[in-house]
Parts: structure tokens; C-alpha cells; sequence
């Protein structure tokens, strides 16, 4: 870390210590929020929230489909950044008291707010499901960068006296080329640790009202160390913070399981994304279109003249509720028959095509014609599990040492939360209701013979 002068420490430190009572004390605005019950705002908090672009994330739902199954989850990605934010704010001001922390000053809190409150301000409409298209599509931090980099956030930004080549480099950057002040500083945005997680778990827990997601926030974030590790400042957690953090990893296992994975939610994924997939390659629309629009103006576009056949049948299936039906699950333990579907997940267009033939198959079969989009294949991101914490002790147990590994403290391995996963994650194959009972009935003879002609 850069080196300051005692003179300058202190003044910095006591600025950090004297702005975050005044701000309680005096915010410019107040926002009720239903995890924080209040969340202080500042200027520089308004002037971003203001922008077309951060409005556009309150019409944006965070779990995009999943308030089909659960109606509460109506929640948006405009009050998530606002709790990420918060997060943020809270983590910088209590690692600013650590020892050895007293390079960080209130600009670097100011900076790691604005990143926070503006991380997924590229985000496509519907949660993460267009992203899966891949190329074209270009990832929500690059398009949030790209944001952040000109028009009205940068001019906000400017006034503001906000570096928004740093914010955007927290975001979206190469960490290699960052300082080391901020290598440490983006640990608060991104990483097993992030504020990220710590918001969306118990809120979209809270909004689907499940007994899944509980996290001791407080206890985590209060636990919260500086350390040094294999030659890196690193954010670790003091022995006090090992069971809040096996309960983050537990709420993120279980939330996946029961609420993101969710049949239902997954099947009107995948008619989004071959929706998206036909406008796309019927150049009905551009890809970089998708990211200035919103849940309701993407299902409206879709649904509108000038869209091929294929976009605007699921779009009006989406849209009336009339959802494709499972018909087939494959778990791990089909291990060739699931590799070779897995991989369709990195080839989009693979996937379409296996999807084509098997509704050209089963419309031969059956001696009648079948809508193209009759026959879809859902295939879930596979997931990266990965706990790189270490753990701090002020007084380490006899056998143990400080800092040392998560996983040497639990007991506990990224393979076991894989292998969780791999068990947990099915691929489907979901279908139009009316064929849904000969599709699991004949899917082996339909599938199998095109599977060898793709791979």
C-alpha cells in the first residue's frame, strides 16, 4: 500500500470517522428499505440515482420470472444496488479502522459507494437469462462500464469530482492492472465475500418468502480483517466470522436449489432466450438494443410486428402464462447423455439446432406439423463454487495457525460445494403441454441419433 504521512492519516481517518455520524445524522435523503429499514443517501448518491440509466433498473425485476412462481419477488434491481451500496459504504468505513487501514480515505469510500450502487447498471432485462446467449451478447459489467464511461453517468460523475475510470475499473477490469489499494477495494464488490451476495440472498429470500438465504450480515461485516496473504493485502475474516460465512455459502447453495433452478423459472428462462436467440439472427432487432430496454418493453418488443414467427409465439406464451412443460429431467448420473447436453450450454446455436431436429423428428413421427419452438432445451450455467477466504486469529487454536484457508478451518472444500452442485443441477428438455407426454415417451429414439451428429 502507498505510504502517507502520520499528518495525513489522521486527517483522513478523522474525516472518515466524523462524515458517517453527520451523514446519520443529516443525509440528504432517506430511503425505507425492507432489509435495512433505512438506508442514508447522499449527494452524490441522488445525482446517480436520477439518471435514466439507474431508473431504468426499477423496471427491472431481480429474479425476472421468478415472481411467476412466487408473487412477492417483484422486487428490483433498482432497491438491490441501493442495498449493495449500503453494504459497501458499511465495509469500507469498518475496515477503515483496522489497523494498518488508514490509507483508506473518504474518497475511496465515496468511489467503492458509486461502484456498488452502479454494478449492474448495464443488466439486461429479465435476470441473467439473455447473457447465456453469449456472443453477441455482451456481458452486463462491460455494458455497465461502457455506461459509466459517457453519457449522463459520466457527466454526473465528472460534477460529482468522481474518478469514473476507477469506478468503472472496479466494476468491469483487469485486476492485475489495478493499484493495490483498489485490488483490495474491489474484494468488497466481487468475491466469495462481496456485498453483492450479502444483499441479493436475504432479499430475494425475503421477497419469496422461503426459509432459505439467512445471513448474519452483521456479524460478517463486522468481522472483517486486513491481512496480508502470500505477499497481497487481502480481505479476511476474524475466527468470529467462520460460521457467518458457512451460512452465506449454505444460503447460496440452498437459493439455487429451490429458487433460481426452480423448474418453472428456468422453463420461462429458456423461452426468453430462444425468443431473444430468433430476433437476434432474424435481425429483428441488434443486440446492443437489449440493454436500453426493460422487463415489460423486451416482452412488448418480442411480441410486436416486424418479429419472426418463432419470438412472437413464446413471447405471447410468456406473457399469457401458457409455460412449456418438463418432459424429461437428466441428472449427473447419466454422465455421457448430460456431458454431451452440458456442453450444448457453451454453443447456443448448437443447442438451437439439436432443438430444430428434434421438433423435425417428432412432427415426422407423428405425421403432423410442429411449431419450431415446440421443443426447448434448458440448460443451466454451471456454477463456480469457489471460497478463497482466509481466516485471521487473534489467539489461534493449538494446531492451527493465522491466517490460514477457509476450507483448513471448516473442513470444508470447493469439491464438496461442486460436486452439491453438479448433483443438484438438472437439464431438461421442456415442450408445448400438448406433446409433452409422447416427448417422454420417444425422447431416447429422438434424441440419441442426434446427439453423435453434433458433437
Amino acid at each position: 500500500m502507498t505510504s502517507k504521512s502520520p499528518e495525513s492519516s489522521d486527517r483522513e481517518s478523522h474525516d472518515i470517522a466524523t462524515w458517517w455520524p453527520s451523514l446519520l445524522a443529516n443525509p440528504t435523503a432517506d430511503i425505507r428499505d425492507a432489509l435495512y429499514d433505512r438506508i442514508p443517501l447522499t449527494d452524490d448518491d441522488l445525482a446517480l440515482i436520477a439518471t435514466p440509466q439507474y431508473q431504468r433498473l426499477d423496471r427491472i425485476q431481480q429474479l425476472g420470472f421468478v415472481s411467476r412462481i412466487w408473487p412477492g419477488a417483484k422486487h428490483t434491481r433498482f432497491e438491490h444496488s441501493l442495498g449493495v451500496m449500503h453494504l459497501a459504504r458499511h465495509a469500507a468505513l469498518l475496515l477503515s479502522r483496522q489497523p494498518g487501514a488508514g490509507w483508506i480515505t473518504l474518497d475511496d469510500v465515496r468511489t467503492v459507494s458509486a461502484a456498488a450502487l452502479l454494478h449492474d447498471v448495464g443488466h439486461y432485462p429479465f435476470s441473467h437469462a439473455i447473457e447465456e446467449l453469449g456472443s453477441p451478447i455482451r456481458p452486463h459489467e462491460e455494458v455497465g462500464r461502457h455506461l459509466i464511461e459517457s453519457g449522463p453517468l459520466a457527466d454526473v460523475l465528472a460534477t460529482r469530482d468522481l474518478d469514473l475510470a476507477r469506478i468503472a475499473s472496479l466494476i468491469h477490469g483487469d485486476r492485475d492492472a489495478l493499484s493495490p489499494q483498489d485490488r483490495l477495494l474491489v474484494q468488497i464488490l466481487s468475491g466469495t465475500l462481496d456485498v453483492d451476495k450479502l444483499d441479493y440472498l436475504p432479499r430475494d429470500a425475503r421477497a419469496c418468502h422461503v426459509p432459505y438465504g439467512g445471513v448474519d450480515t452483521s456479524r460478517l461485516l463486522a468481522s472483517l480483517r486486513i491481512a496480508q496473504v502470500d505477499g497481497d493485502h487481502r480481505i479476511v475474516v476474524g475466527s468470529k466470522g467462520v460460521s457467518p460465512l458457512h451460512s452465506l455459502i449454505n444460503a447460496r447453495q440452498e437459493m439455487f436449489d429451490n429458487v433460481y433452478w426452480h423448474h418453472t423459472n428456468r422453463t420461462c428462462m429458456v423461452m426468453l432466450l430462444r425468443a431473444v436467440q430468433e430476433a437476434i439472427l432474424h435481425r429483428a432487432f441488434a443486440p446492443d438494443e437489449l440493454w436500453r430496454l426493460d422487463d415489460a418493453t423486451l416482452l412488448d418488443r418480442l411480441r410486436g410486428p416486424g418479429m419472426p414467427i418463432e419470438s412472437r409465439t413464446l413471447a405471447d406464451a410468456l406473457y399469457h402464462r401458457a409455460f412449456h412443460k418438463r418432459a424429461v429431467e437428466v441428472s449427473n448420473r447419466a454422465t455421457e447423455l448430460y456431458g454431451r447436453l452440458g456442453n450444448l450450454w457453451f454453443d447456443p446455436r448448437a443447442r438451437r439446432t439439436v432443438e430444430l431436429q428434434l421438433t423435425s423428428a417428432l412432427s415426422d413421427r407423428l405425421g403432423r406439423p410442429i411449431t419450431d419452438t415446440a421443443i426447448l432445451i434448458d440448460i443451466p450455467k454451471p456454477e463456480r463454487w469457489k471460497t478463497d477466504v482466509w481466516v485471521v486469529y487473534d489467539r489461534p487454536p493449538v494446531g492451527m495457525q493465522s491466517p490460514m484457508h477457509w476450507r483448513d478451518v471448516a473442513g470444508l472444500s470447493d469439491d464438496d460445494f461442486k460436486r452439491y452442485e453438479e448433483h443438484r443441477r438438472l437439464i431438461r428438455i421442456v415442450t408445448e403441454p400438448g406433446i409433452r407426454d409422447v416427448v417422454a415417451a420417444e425422447w431416447e429414439s429422438l434424441l440419441y441419433p442426434l446427439l453423435g451428429g453434433v458433437f
